[in-house]
C-alpha cells in the first residue's frame, strides 16, 4: 500500500508553490463504510498578490471518502507551499479544494477558509461539492465568526 509514496517517512522539502506539490493518496481501507475525514489548519498562510503581506487563515476541510484517501504529510506539504504564493483568500480556499477534489474524488467535500481580517474585514470563502451523503455524521465546522476583541 505504501510503495507508491514518495514523501512520508524521510524529511521532504517544503514544496516552492501550489503547483509543484504532489498531492498522495492511499486505498481508502473502508471502502464500503462512509465516513467522514476532516483536516483543520488553523495556521495556513499565503501572500496577499498585491502587497506581498502575509495573510493568515484557519481552514477546516472535511470530505467523505470515495476510493481515495490523501496521505497527511502530503497534504501538509502542499498546504505548507501557500506560504510564498501570491492569491486572493478566494482563489486559495477554491484551488485547495478543486486540487483535492482532482486528486481524490470523493463523495463529497467541503472546506471552510475563515480568513483573519485584511483592512478590517475578515473573509470566509466556503466550497462544497454537493449535497452531503445521507447517513454521514458531519459536525459544524466549529469556527466562531470572526469578533475581533469584543
Amino acid at each position: 500500500m505504501n510503495e507508491t509514496l514518495t514523501q512520508l517517512g524521510g524529511a521532504t522539502e517544503l514544496p516552492p508553490n501550489p503547483e509543484a506539490a504532489v498531492l498522495e493518496r492511499v486505498a481508502n481501507p473502508f471502502r464500503d463504510a462512509p465516513y467522514l475525514i476532516r483536516f483543520t489548519c488553523p495556521e495556513f498562510t499565503s501572500l496577499c498578490p498585491v502587497t506581498g503581506q502575509p495573510d493568515f487563515a484557519h481552514l477546516v476541510i472535511d470530505y467523505v471518502p470515495g476510493d481515495w484517501i490523501v496521505e497527511s504529510k502530503s497534504l501538509k506539504l502542499f498546504l505548507g507551499a501557500f506560504r510564498n504564493h501570491g492569491a486572493f483568500h478566494e482563489a486559495c480556499t477554491t484551488m485547495i479544494a478543486q486540487r483535492l477534489v482532482k486528486a481524490l474524488s470523493p463523495a463529497w467535500l467541503r472546506i471552510g477558509g475563515y480568513w483573519y481580517p485584511r483592512g478590517g474585514i475578515p473573509i470566509d470563502v466556503f466550497f462544497q461539492t454537493g449535497e452531503a451523503p445521507a447517513g454521514v455524521w458531519i459536525p459544524d465546522q466549529g469556527v466562531a465568526p470572526y469578533r475581533g476583541r469584543g
